[in-house]
């Protein structure tokens, strides 16, 4: 991982658990894999812990390291970094996506609570004129879509489903059946229709061919008039010219902390319309929520180690159905 990862991840009382654990290495390794050093490290590794910036473990990777038998990442999506290869040597993988999760429903229950309020032009018109007491118009603004059962869609769900939240939630999930989805709190419907009837549309889906643009301008135009989208899955996944006319047009608002492109373009117009908040990709674990991040590897690595099931086990087959 990048040696500043290193540093913001792994605490020196986080290191030192790990070391108690394992024969850690003196030295991290924070570049490329394909030197000499890294070659050096990799020939004695059994357990390899990654993050933000690891490169690829591709085949060639993985034959400098003979003895591998886990790869314990440090982060959300393994994405980035599992190849074929590491599924073809049985490699254990585990992410720390469930410890990245909590911020990340976190964010979205505020931009969620944020929509219902209307604060974005509330918080436009402030300076010229107090706005007093609206009624959102169009759709129920207490009915929520999620867009993907994943690990974060589900906690979203559950969140939103209690007493005193009281929203009603739609679920558009092609790997959830009607009885899930009730069990869940949700109630499953096409993602026409989740369009149609949502005030508030909340994207957790994983990027795959057939999610990109799955929020296209056909389905962002069956929206209601005052609708909000919350993205805090991948920008790929919507249209971001129709998103961005729609909001122009004053007809939708939006939360963004994802964008296709990332970044968008200088003088984009979802970076200067008052009904849009785009943010850095900060949903995820920030400042001193990435320690979570490192206490769950640390705390994976020690099961690995007693011969203990992982928490955070990630098959190939579960690439499907995450990000």
């Amino acid at each position: 991982m990048g040696a500043e990862v290193v540093r913001r991840v792994f605490p020196p009382d986080l290191r030192e658990r790990l070391g108690r654990a394992t024969r850690l290495a003196a030295t991290p390794l924070t570049g490329a894999l394909d030197g000499p050093d890294a070659a050096r490290a990799l020939a004695a590794t059994e357990i390899l812990v990654t993050g933000w910036d690891c490169p690829p473990l591709t085949r060639e990777v993985l034959a400098r390291a003979p003895r591998l038998r886990a790869v314990v990442h440090a982060a959300g999506s393994v994405r980035p970094i599992v190849t074929d290869a590491v599924w073809e040597r049985g490699l254990a993988v585990s992410s720390a996506a469930d410890a990245n999760a909590g911020p990340v429903v976190a964010f979205t229950l505020a931009a969620i609570t944020f929509a219902a309020k209307g604060a974005l032009t509330s918080a436009a018109g402030y300076a010229s004129a107090w706005p007093g007491f609206t009624e959102r118009t169009g759709a129920d603004a207490r009915v929520v879509g999620v867009i993907g059962a994943s690990r974060i869609g589900r906690r979203v769900i559950e969140a939103l489903r209690t007493d005193e939240a009281g929203y009603r939630v739609l679920l558009c999930d092609p790997y959830v059946d009607e009885a899930e989805a009730a069990r869940l709190g949700a109630e499953r419907v096409s993602l026409a229709e989740l369009c149609g009837r949502s005030a508030v549309v909340s994207v957790h889906a994983p990027e795959l061919p057939s999610t990109r643009g799955m929020l296209s301008a056909e389905m962002l135009r069956l929206m209601p008039d005052g609708g909000v989208v919350i993205n805090t899955a991948r920008g790929a996944l919507l249209d971001t010219e129709a998103l961005a006319a729609e909001c122009a047009a004053g007809r939708l608002s939006a939360y963004l902390d994802v964008t296709h492109p990332e970044p968008l373009p200088a003088g984009h117009p979802l970076l200067t319309l008052p009904n849009v908040l785009v943010t850095p990709h900060i949903a995820g674990a920030q400042g001193s929520e990435v320690r979570r991040l490192g206490l769950y590897a640390v705390e994976e690595v020690e099961r690995f180690v007693r011969g203990e099931a992982l928490r955070g086990a990630t098959g190939r087959d579960d690439l499907v159905r995450v990000a």
